[in-house]
């Protein structure tokens, strides 16, 4: 099948009012494709779905153990965060210890969407910076990596060293060339890749051959993660807490315009889905019915519920309609 199938459904009373059609993938680490609805070489930008991928090159480099940096670090630089304390308070000692400041950020100025951090700035009377971007820990591992090599610091520009570097490992582990890019909500190339590619290579960061250098970084990555879910993403995110729901067993991660993957070590499979109307409900929705349809999120945890069923309310609370995974999907 080369069109995008149903894959959530959105309820209201007794007419189906919305649906969201979408393409995903699950691929072993050799890559092969276990199982696939829609298109599954349908060409995609991944955008923060592959952060994992884009911090290959800070650990590979040596980067990572020369300037000291921990699982949090590691962490951080695969997260969305939405600008908590407990993200930009982090990201800025990451900056002072490598004699950095703000103004060395090329991802730009971001309201936090950390309601208290908000509000705070509201109070102070002070305007977000680069640090309250949700990808600053994207961006300290580019700043890292760079101050390693010790390129020039338009570190986003595509034929960038650290660029390169990303790109290098992105292809490698996708299995594909990637034909084009785009710039990401940050500045920095968001390079393109099927779903099935996508998924191939959350496998392989799942399962990684070998013992060198690329397997050692899948690993440490991937384990970040799993560590510390809050650091990924933040209270009340998909990512954070679906991770916390599978006790740390599973690093999963959300992008814009509704992509999600996911890393299931235990299994060494990866996943990758994208919704082609960019809806982030219907991508949580799909990657949780995912997880739970491989065994690795209980279908009745509060945290999989609010996903795959959570009810709509009225603004007085009434119940007005439900969400729920198309059968044409997932059935559980």
């Amino acid at each position: 099948m080369t069109q995008p199938i149903p894959m959530v459904e959105i309820w209201r009373g007794d007419l189906l009012e919305s649906q969201h059609l979408g393409h995903a993938v699950v691929c072993d680490a050799s890559g092969n494709v276990v199982e696939a609805w829609g298109d599954d070489e349908k060409v995609i930008y991944p955008r923060s779905s592959c952060k994992m991928l884009q911090a290959l090159p800070l650990i590979e480099s040596g980067a990572a153990d020369a300037f000291g940096l921990t699982s949090e670090h590691l962490a951080l630089s695969c997260a969305s965060h939405q600008g908590a304390a407990i993200h930009t308070d982090r990201v800025q000692v990451w900056l002072n210890d490598l004699g950095l400041s703000v103004s060395d950020f090329r991802c730009g100025p971001q309201r936090p969407d950390d309601k208290e951090a908000h509000e705070a700035l509201v109070r102070a009377g002070k305007n977000p910076c680069q640090i309250h971007n949700n990808c600053s820990g994207k961006h300290g591992g580019f700043l890292t990596l760079n101050k390693h090599l010790g390129a020039g610091s338009e570190y986003v520009e595509v034929d960038h060293p650290v660029q390169r570097a990303a790109k290098a490992a992105f292809e490698e582990m996708t299995g594909e060339r990637s034909e084009f890019y785009g710039i990401d909500g940050c500045s920095a190339p968001n390079f393109s890749t099927s779903v099935t590619g996508l998924a191939r290579a959350m496998a392989r960061m799942a399962k990684p051959s070998g013992s060198d250098s690329r397997a050692q970084a899948s690993t440490r990555l991937v384990d970040a993660m799993r560590a510390h879910p809050e650091l990924v993403a933040g209270e009340g995110r998909a990512c954070t807490e679906l991770m916390r729901a599978m006790d740390g067993k599973v690093a999963i991660k959300t992008g814009a315009e509704a992509v999600f993957t996911a890393i299931l070590p235990e299994q060494g499979l990866g996943m990758a889905l994208k919704i082609v109307d960019g809806g982030t409900r219907a991508a949580e929705a799909a990657i949780a019915g995912l997880l739970v349809k491989y065994g690795v999120l209980d279908e009745n945890h509060p945290m999989a519920r609010k996903r795959m069923y959570g009810p709509i309310l009225s603004r007085s609370g009434l119940h007005a309609g439900r969400i729920r995974l198309s059968p044409d999907f997932i059935q559980l």
